[in-house]
């Protein structure tokens, strides 16, 4: 396998707003009278907003109708906008920027396949819009992660069959995503947790580009 592309997920392997939007969500909890605490924040890492709002609901035993549902999600996206109004490429994680350029000397395309809908304004405010070749948009695909269906939007985005592609992930539905759409899985973090990646680092910082070449060559 010669690899084409690198698709990266958003969210904790290119930067880190889990504390917004913690902030955001623990805010709507609270206004549903439920806790809301950073374990549980953990749990909704990969997936999309409205997957999130009913892991929320259902852990409280709690059901909304649907006007009420759409209201939350607005208002958790409001708050969560404001929050990350100021995010800049100080935000960036170690190590990106080198990781990209490799890639393109390499004349691997770089695309993107996050599950938030506000991933062009967190890239811009993050100063790597134009690094990439391609990006997924969360909201033109019919299931979110675990599915695989927004890898293999960015795949076919970038013109690449996804057995080319090599998918970033550090989240659980994130990698079952990458490995549903028949890519190699990336794992950033831990190799306990990451159990179906074929390939973790401890951080993005640690991220060998030539070592995973060289793992699917």
């Amino acid at each position: 396998m010669k690899p084409e592309a690198f698709i990266f997920d958003l969210d904790g392997v290119l930067t880190d707003t889990a504390e917004f939007h913690f902030i955001a969500w623990q805010a709507i909890a609270r206004e549903l009278g439920l806790d809301f605490n950073l374990e549980d924040n953990e749990a909704l890492k990969g997936v999309d907003r409205a997957g999130s709002l009913q892991r929320i609901l259902d852990k409280g035993g709690l059901s909304v109708s649907d006007q009420v549902f759409a209201q939350l999600l607005d208002k958790k996206n409001r708050h969560y906008l404001t929050l990350i109004q100021d995010i800049s490429p100080d935000h960036l994680f170690d190590g990106v920027l080198a990781c990209f350029t490799e890639l393109k000397s390499l004349g691997i395309k770089i695309g993107l396949a996050s599950a938030s809908k506000n991933a062009l304004l967190v890239l811009t405010g993050l100063g790597i819009r134009e690094q990439f070749d391609f990006i997924g948009d969360a909201a033109s695909v019919a299931h979110g992660k675990p599915a695989p269906d927004i890898f293999l939007s960015v795949a076919k985005g970038l013109n690449i069959k996804p057995e080319l592609c090599i998918g970033i992930e550090d989240a659980v539905a994130g990698v079952s995503a990458i490995k549903a759409a028949n890519m190699y899985a990336v794992g950033i973090g831990e190799p306990g947790v990451l159990t179906q990646a074929d390939l973790v680092f401890a951080s993005t910082a640690q991220l060998d580009i030539g070592k995973v070449l060289a793992s699917v060559a």
